[in-house]
């Protein structure tokens, strides 16, 4: 038998002899943290791109990549929202049917290439430069100009 030092006390515990012999993970509280954690993320990058839409409207046409990033903040938040009613739709779907199985299935599919492209638009943007905490100079008619 193993012993284990806590503090001044020995405490016994019995070796696991087989792996099926450890506490079973519960699927459900996983899967439910899991949603939790991801939805929290989501809200995050929204939250995120909502911002750069206000800089890059802020900064307006001073910006380099003023139009490319206009496009590319905007497109990632309409797959978010597009993705985000595809899985509201997608959990009112009973799986319990072939052909509304099948329907979830390809709703999947499309909200995981809403996501994908929404990432490549992030990616792409963060590419490009969009990055507040670049100073800006006011040239002399008063306007405000990136530092390159």
């Amino acid at each position: 038998m193993a012993q284990i030092v806590a503090g001044d006390e020995r405490v016994n515990e019995k070796p696991v002899k087989n792996a099926w012999q450890m506490k079973a993970m519960d699927a459900n509280r996983y899967a439910t943290k899991k949603t939790i954690a991801q939805g929290m993320l989501d809200i995050a990058l929204l939250t995120a791109n909502a911002s750069q839409l206000k800089y890059i409207l802020q900064v307006g046409e001073q910006h380099q990549f003023y139009k490319l990033m206009l496009i590319l903040i905007s497109l990632s938040i309409v797959m978010q929202v597009a993705a985000g009613v595809l899985l509201i739709i997608q959990s009112l779907i009973s799986i319990h049917n072939a052909k509304d199985r099948s329907i979830g299935f390809t709703i999947n599919y499309f909200v995981d290439a809403f996501i994908f492209l929404s990432v490549f638009c992030d990616v792409m943007k963060m590419n490009f430069g969009l990055d507040p905490a670049i100073p800006l100079l006011q040239n002399k008619d008063n306007v405000e100009m990136l530092i390159p």
